[in-house]
């Protein structure tokens, strides 16, 4: 028996297995397709990446670094109001490579990943969790003390811990251009209803064109419609659902649920890469598997990690839907040099950012 079963090998899973397995946790983790594969959201992430990474891996997968973004109210073209900073705010990274390198790391740990194994049914049971795969045209199932959950979305996991959804799920789509460009700036459009559209630089390896929206607009449409006025034709187009709103409860009998599984997601951009590794280690440092009464103290871990954060993000993506107007004139006041964390809003009231304001 394992003392747990991983199901989901992107960077949530990939870091909770090789924390457990440093801890000399017996760990299995089980990844549907080939990890990294297809690739689902953008690689733009803040510079704390890093800390989460072998060292050398920089060289590996920085495609760009950005050092802040052009807001725009309208389209291409329209006028514009930056924020940055004088140091790199964030990395453009090859995200594929980051799933990988990630799962390297766990391997090395002494954590068991396997690929081509889609969890089809989790089952509790006394004293045990059964989760079920299927794997060469067959089925195999394991039997782990207890289960993570880190399979995305649309989780077979949570399902199967008969645990609540996220509040929201939106729609998000980007694809790619071969144009090389080193731009040190993303541009982001507030076009998108209650969302946003952007374009980033990544070097040598293109750009990428991106937008997300709630469920009932045309996000495909409103995606051409972008494409279109940058005047741009993109491939290797990727579409999927973003988590926004973490469900009430994330722990079960003998489970939990681990990044997108559980909403653990910045709500004014949708990207979640760091916040499910910053939960994953706090589920490394407080759950035993031979103890389920240890669950609680994940539950509560991550949200006072994570939960000041949500909250700010949610305030932030309000602005998303404020009358033009109104949207121009804050740009206007608050654009300029700033102090900001990419991951952490709550730092626009950081003495750094306020100093920067009002000089």
């Amino acid at each position: 028996m394992y003392d747990f079963v991983v199901v989901g090998v992107g960077p949530a899973g990939a870091r909770f297995a090789r924390r457990a397995a440093e801890a000399r946790y017996d760990v299995l983790a089980l990844e549907k397709g080939t990890v990294g594969e297809p690739l689902a959201c953008s690689g733009h992430v803040s510079t704390d990446v890093w800390d989460y990474l072998p060292d050398g891996a920089a060289a590996r997968l920085r495609q760009n670094r950005v050092y802040g973004a052009d807001f725009h109210v309208g389209g291409p073209g329209s006028p514009s109001r930056r924020f940055y900073k004088r140091e790199a705010v964030s990395n453009v990274i090859d995200r594929v490579e980051l799933d990988r390198t990630l799962a390297d790391a766990a391997r090395s740990a002494g954590a068991d990943v396997r690929e081509g194994h889609t969890v089809t049914a989790v089952e509790e049971r006394p004293g045990r969790v059964e989760v079920t795969a299927s794997v060469d045209g067959g089925e195999e199932t394991f039997e782990a003390r207890m289960v993570a959950g880190a399979d995305g979305p649309v989780s077979r996991v949570r399902r199967g811990l008969d645990l609540p959804e996220p509040t929201e799920t939106i729609h998000g789509v980007l694809a790619f251009t071969d144009e090389r460009d080193h731009g040190d700036y993303v541009d982001v459009h507030l076009t998108a209803p209650r969302f946003f559209a952007w374009r980033i630089p990544r070097g040598d390896a293109g750009v990428e064109y991106g937008l997300a929206a709630p469920p009932g607009n045309e996000v495909n449409e409103l995606f051409a419609r972008l494409t279109d006025e940058y005047d741009v034709e993109t491939d290797r187009f990727c579409s999927g659902a973003i988590p926004i709103g973490p469900p009430e409860r994330t722990v079960a009998n003998r489970g939990f649920l681990l990044g997108d599984a559980a909403a653990q997601t910045k709500p004014f951009t949708g990207g979640g890469i760091l916040y499910g590794m910053r939960a994953a280690d706090v589920a490394a440092e407080t759950i035993d598997p031979e103890d389920p009464t240890t669950l609680p103290r994940y539950e509560s871990g991550w949200r006072e990690e994570l939960n000041r954060e949500i909250r700010f993000g949610h305030w932030i993506r309000r602005a998303y839907s404020l009358p033009e107007p109104v949207q121009r004139a804050g740009l206007w006041a608050l654009s300029g040099e700033i102090g900001v964390h990419m991951d952490e809003p709550s730092s626009f009231f950081s003495r750094e950012h306020l100093r920067k304001l009002f000089s």
